[in-house]
């Protein structure tokens, strides 16, 4: 199979470049500097028709970091990367002289919002704030390919463990450092998700024809904050000594800060009842084999 890929140069995508290659696709990248027809920024416009000739799958990874302090401005990228790179993307698929037979695009658990202990599952509705409501619309977008006869799966990814980059990317120094602690209460859940089981939930998404919709792409055991400290700690062999309490995410993030404190009891339901075999499902394992 011919695979398009947006944000392959990425901490996620470089993994899934790899993977695909590894069983024989033929994979090439947009990037918003790589040299034409695979050169494209997704909030200028559609890319290239000619990138799409005879491609088979596309898959979406690409937008803007929402790991950052929020103002005015960053809100508006982070929205229109997903959203209007997302429907610049299917216009262009829609002019395609052969459509491809896949779109995997990208969305987040921050469509669930704040739960509490609430167990969410792909069928749970979608909760409220900035980050839900830009998930819906970035959602919709990518069903738009559906009505041009193209599979449409949609993952929402949690949070990605990796090396060089994601959530333990900026966690890890501050833990080795004796810096590290639980965040607020500590009570609030995290939906984690080792990167090698995003990267196969991408793989079978585009291999497998019977995949379809929506699927949490997240560990079947999530943890609360409190564990995942604790977790981590260990496998650092360090102290997690330093809590880090509200008011201050707050004051060094903004409104960010309040969504880092969002509790999401995220399960992947649809890909356990499909028989999908994730390789850590475990925090613990997955946190040795990274760190």
């Amino acid at each position: 199979m011919k695979c398009v890929i947006s944000g392959g140069t990425g901490f996620i995508g470089r993994g899934i470049v790899e993977r695909l290659r590894q069983d024989r696709h033929t994979v090439e990248v947009w990037s918003r500097r790589a040299a034409p027809p695979y050169q494209w920024d997704p909030l200028a416009g559609e890319p290239a028709r000619e990138s799409l000739e005879g491609a088979d799958a596309v898959i979406h990874l690409a937008g803007e970091t929402v790991a950052q302090r929020w103002n005015a401005e960053v809100k508006r990228r982070i929205r229109d990367s997903r959203v209007l790179g997302t429907r610049h993307l299917v216009d262009a698929m829609s002019r395609a002289g052969t459509r491809p037979r896949v779109l995997v695009s990208a969305s987040a658990i921050g469509l669930y919002g704040n739960r509490g202990d609430e167990k969410l599952t792909e069928t749970s509705l979608p909760g409220n704030g900035f980050l839900a409501d830009v998930c819906q619309e970035w959602e919709a977008e990518a069903d738009r390919a559906g009505a041009l006869g193209v599979r449409v799966v949609k993952l929402r990814i949690g949070f990605v463990l990796g090396k060089g980059g994601g959530a333990l990317g900026q966690m890890v120094p501050a833990f080795k450092l004796f810096a590290g602690g639980t965040l607020g209460s500590g009570r609030q859940w995290m939906p984690w998700v080792h990167v090698r089981d995003v990267v196969e939930l991408v793989t079978h998404a585009v291999e497998n024809e019977n995949v379809r919709g929506v699927w949490n792409a997240t560990s079947p055991n999530p943890v609360t904050n409190a564990d995942f400290t604790r977790e981590l700690a260990h496998a650092v062999h360090r102290p997690a000594i330093v809590p880090v309490p509200a008011f201050a995410l707050k004051l060094a993030f903004g409104e960010f800060g309040q969504h880092m404190l969002d509790s999401a009891r995220v399960i992947p339901a649809a890909a356990t009842a499909a028989g999908f075999r994730f390789r850590f499902p475990e925090l613990g394992p997955a946190l040795r084999d990274l760190v």
